[in-house]
């Protein structure tokens, strides 16, 4: 018994596991699914509370309780897609390197570091080039590192994945050879009879090209979120609508290769663990319309337009890199007020002719 619980609390919990054995139990006497005796019983009660968990989000976004975009009804995993098994304890034991998992045997994984402490539960991940992974939950203890820096803004984009407020600049991995793998490939496949082998061996193929691109991202995403959080007190962000952006057809395929979502995630629970500061400012700043060093708002800029020069105090910015000065002083609290009355004596020229001072170089956005 949990004593921490009310008894409605307890009355529900009770009631779902006796729910969750009643169904398991029932469909191993089935013809169809008759194969659930040879596994382990843990997995098994897990996808099933999985399932109510998710059915529950479902009908909780129908009546208006979710809060978010819309969630469809759960739908039933393809074989070729990631699958996943989670033990409890009792279900697993580690011991001399090796990991035994109920009713499959010990397992020898290559392990990529060592747990800092006992493990609570084992996920054994399949991905769809047939590759195994175990993803154990551990408590962490927290970790202090002196940051270098105060603060640090960053902006977003394309092929500069990152400018810094500092100056620096962190270039995006290169896929384009991949691209091309996956594209020819997928011809290939296209042309081959459904339920062959070769299709099926083209398929793995393209699979593990899919998976190579992903473990270079997540690889150069995680490297650049470590030094950044490490390095500075402070991180701040833009909160880019993501959702929208990919609904322009000529940049949808390169935004979502960017991973611009993931990178935020991962800089948000390394802050945690390092006690940063992370912001995120409204995606509705106007970050690339205002100077960085006074505060002159000259408008929206065309994406082709790599660098200005203020009509106010004659600084010239690049574009990516006034950015994230502006998202740096809006994050900490200390910008100039963008909405300020635009100074037009000193110049004699309104904002809306301030296109002469821009200086068009190469589009990298």
């Amino acid at each position: 018994m949990m004593p921490w619980l009310s008894a409605n609390s307890r009355k529900n919990c009770q009631a779902t596991t006796t729910c969750t054995h009643l169904v398991i139990t029932q469909a191993k006497k089935t013809l169809e699914r008759e194969w659930l005796s040879e596994v382990s019983n843990i997995p098994l009660q897990q996808s099933v509370a999985d399932l109510g968990v998710a059915y529950k989000n479902f009908f909780d976004s129908l009546k208006g309780k979710r809060k978010g975009k819309k969630l469809g009804r759960p739908k039933f995993k393809k074989k070729t897609n990631q699958q996943s098994a989670r033990f409890r304890i009792g279900g697993f034991s580690i011991k001399d390197g090796h990991v035994y998992l109920a009713k499959i045997g010990n397992v020898k994984p290559i392990w990529s570091r060592e747990l800092p402490s006992s493990a609570t539960s084992v996920t054994v991940i399949k991905d769809c080039a047939n590759r195994y992974f175990l993803s154990f939950v551990v408590e962490v203890q927290p970790v202090h590192i002196d940051a270098k820096n105060q603060s640090i803004g960053i902006d977003l984009g394309l092929k500069t994945f990152a400018v810094m407020s500092d100056g620096e600049k962190a270039e995006s991995p290169d896929y384009s050879k991949l691209d091309r793998k996956i594209r020819k490939l997928q011809k290939k496949l296209a042309r081959q009879p459904k339920d062959s082998r070769r299709r099926n061996r083209t398929g793995n193929k393209i699979a593990k090209l899919h998976n190579q691109i992903s473990d270079t991202r997540k690889d150069f995403l995680h490297k650049l979120s470590t030094k950044i959080v490490s390095e500075n007190q402070a991180i701040v962000l833009e909160d880019l609508n993501v959702s929208g952006m990919v609904k322009n057809r000529k940049l949808s395929f390169a935004i979502s290769l960017q991973g611009w979502r993931e990178f935020r995630t991962f800089c948000q629970a390394k802050s945690e663990k390092l006690n940063r500061e992370f912001h995120v400012i409204s995606r509705w700043e106007p970050t690339s319309q205002v100077c960085s060093e006074c505060g002159y708002k000259w408008g929206k800029l065309d994406l082709k337009v790599r660098s200005v020069q203020c009509l106010n105090c004659g600084t010239e910015h690049d574009r990516d890199g006034n950015a994230a000065k502006n998202i740096e002083q809006v994050g900490m609290g200390n910008r100039h007020d963008s909405k300020r009355t635009q100074r037009e004596g000193k110049t004699g020229t309104p904002a809306h002719l301030s296109e002469v001072s821009r200086i068009t170089v190469s589009s990298e956005r």
